[in-house]
């Protein structure tokens, strides 16, 4: 029996026993993880194709360890304009087992909706009597408020491109939530950042980034450099 899951943003097939290797789980090494996005089972007999996705089915595994995989070379060069980089990357992934396929039961954690606050009932003015006589006095003019200017920040934001496990759609997202500097980074949380960036597809493990911000806004490149080469994927 075999299946065709995806998991972490790729599709595999996959049979009992077998070992993957994924792009990096926050699963802790020796937990346990389940992947329901099945899209095709075959039990030798009978073949079942989701729709996109089998209701029901299941692939659980279990994590063995994380690790990195073989250093990638990435060289950019504009002919003419004197322009070359050079940049090595090593994509972190998790070594799983699978342990089981589920053919049909298996349930999705569903997240409870937020309860929505009763409205506050209107409080009605009281009436205020008025003698039939009496005249209303003319009511003064309010002064008119003036406006404070408002001043622009004239900082620029730093290149967060810098800190490693940090790409252009995770500089921008960052950016637009207000952390736009080394210093601003190095001063969030790992969790906070993780809660910033989790529309941005793929598995980022945030937990060295704020110390790394603070080597970049100290102007310790030598130090962050050494340091980012035995980084595991941002992840010490």
């Amino acid at each position: 029996m075999y299946a065709i899951v995806e998991m972490a943003g790729q599709q595999f097939k996959v049979a009992k026993d077998q070992k993957v290797y994924v792009h990096r789980l926050q699963t802790e090494e020796g937990k346990k993880v389940t992947f329901n996005n099945v899209l095709l089972l075959d039990d030798g007999k009978n073949v079942t194709i989701g729709a996109p996705a089998i209701d029901g089915a299941a692939v659980e595994a279990k994590v063995i360890k994380h690790l990195r995989g073989d250093k990638v070379i990435v060289f950019h060069k504009k002919r003419r304009k004197g322009y070359r980089k050079k940049n090595g990357h090593r994509q972190s992934l998790t070594e799983i087992v699978i342990e089981s396929i589920v053919a049909k039961g298996a349930k999705k954690a569903k997240a409870e909706a937020p309860k929505k606050a009763a409205p506050k009932k209107a409080v009605a003015a009281p009436k205020v009597e008025t003698t039939p006589k009496a005249k209303a006095a003319p009511k003064a003019a309010a002064p008119k408020k003036v406006a404070a200017p408002k001043v622009k920040a004239t900082g620029k934001p730093d290149d967060l491109k810098k800190i490693e496990g940090i790409g252009p759609k995770i500089a921008s997202t960052l950016i637009e939530a207000g952390i736009a500097t080394f210093a601003d980074l190095a001063k969030a949380k790992p969790a906070k950042i993780s809660e910033i960036i989790a529309d941005v597809r793929g598995n980022h493990v945030t937990d060295t980034w704020p110390a790394q911000a603070k080597l970049a806004a100290a102007g310790k490149w030598d130090e962050l450099k050494k340091w980012q080469d035995e980084l595991d994927g941002g992840k010490a």
